[in-house]
């Protein structure tokens, strides 16, 4: 009930200021408006930039060898993974 009649007061509260500060809430606004789109466009940029980097690092693509060793890599951990797994079963009986 309390945020009910806080936000009943504070929207009251903002519309006589609107209507009272009409012209400096005008000038806020044509201040605010170029700043958000300096940021919003630099925001896009970077994004943009940063996508087509990611679009160049995949046309240059993944030689096979690469693969071979994370293969061999991603094999040698799991059966290190499964060497500790059966330590831990051993320990727990």
């Amino acid at each position: 009930m309390k945020t009910l009649i806080g936000g009943a007061v504070a929207s009251v509260l903002g519309l006589i200021g609107l209507a009272i500060w009409f012209k400096a809430f005008l000038q806020l606004l044509a201040g605010a408006i170029p700043v958000s789109l300096l940021l919003g466009g630099g925001l896009a940029l970077y994004l943009g930039f940063d996508e087509l980097k990611d679009t160049w690092k995949k046309d240059e693509g993944v030689s096979e060898d690469a693969g071979a060793d994370d293969s061999e890599k991603y094999q040698q951990e799991i059966s290190d993974l499964k060497k500790e797994i059966e330590t831990l079963k051993a320990e727990k009986a």
